[in-house]
């Protein structure tokens, strides 16, 4: 579904990431992690077309990313961003329906996507004609989620979603998050520093080190067949995360 070739991105002299390649399974969830400033967000930002790379391809099931092209392809993506990214001066209403009324869809199309998205994530309707600043932070992830979703795009990319929020509101929406995209069978790319919320989400999980994939498998493969010392130290570093994620089950 997302395939990149021979990447590599850097900002001023510093590399950022790559280069690397790295193709992303259709319908399922994979979860990039790693340190801070590893590479993990650069990474999502060059699959979405928001940064080019200096070397390589971007692929999108087949169809390279250009400039002719990225802003078409960009609509069959979903992305959701840390704190939410909404527009404050737009009621949660607007910013979920902001690409569809660009686009101009009928009202009536609108309405009941929108009735289907607020039932999806649980949002309450009432909430809807309220502005970000009225809204709790897991309100406004879920308006994110909406808003990503709205045009019913076939790749979801999320930015550590959840890593700005409370933990109780944390554990609610990693419930919420995990059913959505069991239900929708999407293929999402997801960005965390956190191995225990790696696990809890990703069918395949690339450890990232220096702008580089380190390791790539599930968390038992990163557990039980780790690539070296590095690999078991970033894990050992995480044990309560990952024991309190290990104790929630399916």
């Amino acid at each position: 579904m997302l395939k990149l070739e021979g990447v590599s991105k850097s900002y001023g002299g510093s590399r950022a990431a790559g280069p690397l390649s790295i193709e992303i399974e259709p319908g399922r969830t994979s979860v990039l992690i790693g340190r801070s400033g590893c590479g993990k967000s650069t990474l999502l930002r060059l699959m979405i077309g928001l940064v080019s790379p200096d070397s390589g391809e971007v692929f999108l099931d087949g169809e390279r990313l250009v400039p002719s092209n990225i802003l078409a392809l960009r609509r069959r993506l979903g992305y959701v961003i840390q704190d939410g990214g909404l527009f404050p001066h737009l009621t949660a209403r607007d910013n979920v329906t902001l690409m569809a009324r660009h686009l101009r869809w009928p009202g009536e199309r609108i309405e009941g996507r929108l009735e289907e998205l607020a039932s999806l994530t649980r949002f309450p309707r009432g909430g809807l004609d309220r502005f970000p600043a009225q809204l709790s932070g897991g309100q406004s992830q879920r308006v994110s989620l909406m808003r990503a979703l709205m045009l019913d795009p076939e790749v979801l990319l999320l930015d550590e979603p959840l890593g700005a929020l409370d933990p109780m509101i944390r554990h609610e929406l990693q419930d919420d998050l995990r059913k959505i995209f069991r239900q929708l069978n999407k293929t999402v790319v997801m960005v965390t520093h956190d191995i225990g919320e790696a696990g809890f989400f990703g069918d395949d999980i690339f450890l990232m080190k220096e702008g580089l994939i380190h390791q790539r498998g599930s968390l038992e493969d990163l557990l039980r067949r780790p690539a070296d010392d590095f690999v078991t130290r970033f894990i050992n570093a995480q044990r309560s995360p990952l024991d309190a994620m290990g104790g929630r089950g399916e």
